[in-house]
């Protein structure tokens, strides 16, 4: 379970660098056209937004199993591994709550914008597909904060997890 759950979200990781990559070279391409024949694409700034948001939202699962976020430790050096170990946990189920705020407060929005209609100004793009993408990355997040609260919790090796032999 611990490798198909890695497996799921350097996946993730995976697309949301190659949605990154497309931005970058659509970005790059508007920036010469506007340059040399004066014709940027149409509509690159909202394509610039839906995807690097999109790109962020499938790289946060990535970021939690390998342990990326900030981590200010200077409090507890000297502490027992074991006390780490719960506070930890504690982290991780703190962030597994906001992720799932995140992506339930993202799909209402989903709903509510499909609702009203909303689309992008320049390519009538309907606005919900951008909030209803950013669910399935929170999701997964949650997914990934829960299962590491499990191992530290019960003081279990998050070697598996995190791609180690251990």
């Amino acid at each position: 379970m611990l490798k198909g759950l890695r497996a799921l979200t350097m996946w993730f990781a995976v697309v949301g660098a190659a949605v990154a990559l497309a931005v970058a070279v659509m970005v790059t391409w508007s920036v010469i056209g506007r340059a040399i024949w004066l014709e940027p694409v149409q509509g690159d700034v909202e394509l610039t937004q839906l995807g690097i948001a999109l790109s962020i939202s499938l790289c946060i699962p990535w970021c939690q199993l390998k342990g990326a976020n900030i981590i200010i430790d200077f409090f507890t050096q000297k502490m027992r591994t074991s006390a780490i170990r719960r506070l930890d946990g504690f982290g991780c189920l703190m962030m597994a709550a906001t992720y799932a705020l995140l992506g339930w407060r993202t799909s209402v929005g989903a709903i509510g914008v499909r609702e009203s209609m909303e689309a992008t100004m320049i390519l009538d793009l309907p606005m919900w597909w951008a909030y209803a993408a950013l669910a399935p990355g929170l999701a997964l997040a949650c997914l990934v904060a829960l299962v590491q609260m499990v191992l530290h919790f019960t003081q279990s090796p998050l070697g598996p997890l995190e791609g180690a032999n251990a």
